[in-house]
C-alpha cells in the first residue's frame, strides 16, 4: 500500500454537519445543566455555557436564541432522557406494576444523574407563575406524563386486573403530584437519601391501597 493510500486510511473521518451539532448540543447541555446546580438559572448566561463547554462565547447564543430557549431545550432533553428509562423499564406491564416501575425509574434517576434531574426540576418549579415558554413546555410534559399514567390504569381496569371503581384520572393526578412532593424534599437537600428512598416506597405502598386488584 502506497503512503497516499495508507494517509487516507488512517485519517479519521470527518463528523457530518448533524454529528458535530449534536456533540456541540451534548456539551452545552452538560454545561448548562453544571452552571443551573452550581450558579443557579441567574448566573447561567448563553456566554457562559457556551465558554463552559469549549465553544466560542456566541455559540449557544447562535443556536438557542435567549436563556428561555436554552432552558427548554434543557428541559425537553432531561424530560426525553427520563422518558426512554421509564419505557425501559415498563415495557409491557400496564396499572400497578406499570406505577411501581415509574417509581423505582424515578428513584434510580435521582441517583444516577442527579446534576441532571437536579437542573430539570430547577427549571421546572421555578417556572410556576409565569407565562412563558418554558412554562408552556412543562405543561405539555405533565400533560403526557398525565396521559401516560392515566393509560396504564385503565388499561388495567379493562384487563380486569384492577378495580372497576377506580378512578383512573384521580389516581393518576394523586400518583403524579407525590412524586412532585419528593423531588421538592429532594431538592431542599439531596442528602437524605434514605429519607427519599423511603418517601419512593411508601407512594408505592399508597398506590396499592389507591389501586385494588379486581374481585
Amino acid at each position: 500500500m502506497d503512503g497516499q493510500a495508507l494517509n487516507s486510511v488512517n485519517k479519521p473521518l470527518r463528523k457530518t454537519h448533524a454529528e458535530r451539532t449534536e456533540l456541540s448540543d451534548s456539551l452545552m447541555l452538560d454545561a448548562c445543566i453544571s452552571l443551573i446546580v452550581d450558579q443557579g438559572t441567574e448566573n447561567t448566561t448563553l456566554k457562559a455555557v457556551g465558554e463552559r463547554a469549549g465553544y466560542s462565547r456566541g455559540l449557544a447564543g447562535a443556536r438557542f436564541k435567549s436563556k428561555n430557549g436554552l432552558f427548554c431545550f434543557v428541559i425537553k432533553r432531561v424530560a426525553d432522557q427520563w422518558r426512554s428509562e421509564i419505557e425501559a423499564l415498563i415495557q409491557h406491564r400496564i396499572g400497578y406494576d406499570a406505577i411501581c416501575a415509574a417509581i423505582d425509574a424515578h428513584h434510580e434517576f435521582c441517583l444516577k444523574t442527579p446534576k441532571s434531574f437536579r437542573a430539570f426540576y430547577i427549571l421546572w418549579f421555578e417556572s410556576i407563575g409565569h407565562d412563558s415558554d418554558i412554562s408552556r413546555v412543562i405543561v405539555n410534559i405533565h400533560e403526557r406524563r398525565y396521559s401516560d399514567v392515566t393509560r396504564w390504569i385503565e388499561l388495567a381496569v379493562e384487563d380486569n386486573q384492577l378495580s372497576a371503581n377506580i378512578n383512573a384520572a384521580s389516581a393518576a393526578r394523586y400518583f403524579l403530584t407525590s412524586m412532585s412532593g419528593i423531588i421538592y424534599q429532594w431538592l431542599i437537600n439531596p442528602r437524605l437519601e434514605d429519607e427519599i428512598s423511603l418517601l419512593h416506597q411508601q407512594l408505592k405502598e399508597t398506590m396499592r391501597v389507591m389501586l385494588p386488584v379486581a374481585k
